[in-house]
């Protein structure tokens, strides 16, 4: 159990690199900024390092980073590597993949 306290804690403290990656100006990938960007501030003030790659600016970064689908958010930091693809409408499972603590209930 120690183990899982001092990881939970870890994570806390750490600083998150995000990369989001994009096709352009479409409906799908604003909401994928306005969403990862919402749920950063929220979450993670202070303590996170966005950067947005649009792949219609920068096609030959889709095959050096292996993305086959956009919008796809990659947690770089801290390790392990995640990736999470569409326009993160749903913060719950932004935040699991992220291992950020749910939102709280509102009563």
């Amino acid at each position: 159990m120690n183990n899982s306290v001092s990881k939970n804690q870890e994570l806390e403290n750490s600083k998150y690199v995000l990369r989001l990656y994009v096709a352009g100006s479409t409906p799908q990938s604003s909401r994928a900024i306005t969403n990862i960007k919402r749920i950063c501030e929220t979450h993670l003030k202070g303590r996170y390092v966005l950067t947005v790659v649009d792949l219609y600016e920068h096609r030959e970064r889709a095959r050096e980073d292996q993305i086959m689908v956009a919008p796809t958010l990659v947690r770089q930091s801290p390790l392990p590597l995640r990736r999470l693809i569409g326009d993160l409408s749903q913060t719950e499972r932004v935040l699991a993949a992220l291992d950020l603590p749910p939102e709280p209930a509102h009563p």
